[in-house]
């Protein structure tokens, strides 16, 4: 297609769930409490790990980060289509799509793999106990830590990179509530093979990969838990697994959801739904999930509010 007389698209309009102003208030007060609950959740979190001494151990410092990442990824996200709810005109600059692109593709990248770093850390602490002080050094933590960002800023970059080559000279209707890389590349009128090509790869290479990773280390989990002889001993191991593993389930299932729902390809609007699953159910249930069935932040949380 000739691009010659195409005039760049210098803004976007989303497409929003209902035009029904009723509805819209009540999903107005729903996506707030849900927002309020992902903020406070995760301060709870970061300032809990940050204040008990008794929690200054690997397992909870990936927790903290994890809890940066969600709280960043809900306040890119969240607040922009609060204010959308409360508009008729619902638009985003070109320039603010990109920043919303990099910053969500930054932090989502980055929170995957800092559960691969947790599934690596319950591996170590069940399969290899006596290893775990010198494998889980605090030197190590950081490296694999700042190794998760590093994956995540590349993943961003890459994504923003693929939005930068695109065109945009017809429509400008997202049908999400969010700035993503997928819907550009439907909107775009430029070749898009190659972009399709590189965003598969990058899935593939990022996400299926971390993945793979963590589903190995479970299966080595599952097989040293076994091997143990007492049914206390079995028990006490599984439990320090659950809250990472109902983490991991709800993260990638909402992640597989938004993805690979077929809806997401239609305009029936089921990916604005299942992009409410993928963005803002995971970052408010983390923190709940850690605080209601990890009796380590719940002694802690206990102690702490003694105090105070």
């Amino acid at each position: 297609m000739a691009q010659s007389n195409c005039t760049q698209v210098t803004a976007f309009s989303l497409v929003g769930f209902t035009e029904d102003l009723v509805t819209q208030v009540y999903l107005f007060l729903l996506f707030l409490l849900t927002y309020l609950v992902t903020i406070l959740g995760n301060l709870r979190i970061i300032i809990l790990i940050r204040a008990s001494p008794n929690l200054h151990c690997p397992i909870y410092y990936f927790l903290g980060n994890l809890a940066i990442v969600d709280l960043c990824s809900s306040i890119i996200i969240t607040p922009k289509m609060l204010v959308d709810l409360m508009l008729e005109k619902k638009s985003i600059a070109y320039a603010g799509c990109v920043a919303q692109v990099f910053l969500f593709d930054l932090f989502g990248m980055t929170k995957y793999f800092l559960l691969v770093m947790m599934a690596y850390d319950r591996y170590v602490t069940i399969c290899h106990p006596l290893l775990y002080p010198l494998v889980m050094s605090p030197k190590c933590c950081f490296q694999l830590v700042t190794a998760s960002y590093l994956v995540g800023l590349t993943n961003g970059m890459g994504q923003t990179t693929i939005m930068s080559t695109l065109s945009f000279c017809s429509s400008s209707a997202i049908n999400l509530f969010f700035c993503d890389i997928s819907p550009f590349i439907l909107l775009s009128t430029s070749y898009t093979t190659l972009s399709h090509i590189i965003l598969t790869t990058a899935a593939s290479l990022f996400g299926v990969s971390s993945i793979l990773v963590i589903l190995l280390s479970y299966v080595a989990i599952i097989a040293t838990i076994l091997s143990i002889n007492s049914a206390e001993g079995k028990r006490k191991a599984f439990s320090t697994c659950t809250s990472h593993l109902t983490t991991v389930s709800i993260s990638c299932g909402a992640c597989f959801f938004m993805y690979l729902n077929p809806s997401s390809n239609s305009s029936g609007g089921g990916d604005k739904w299942a992009g409410v699953l993928y963005t803002m159910v995971p970052p408010m249930l983390n923190p709940l999930i850690y605080s209601l069935t990890n009796k380590e932040v719940k002694e802690a949380l206990r102690r702490l509010l003694k105090i105070k």
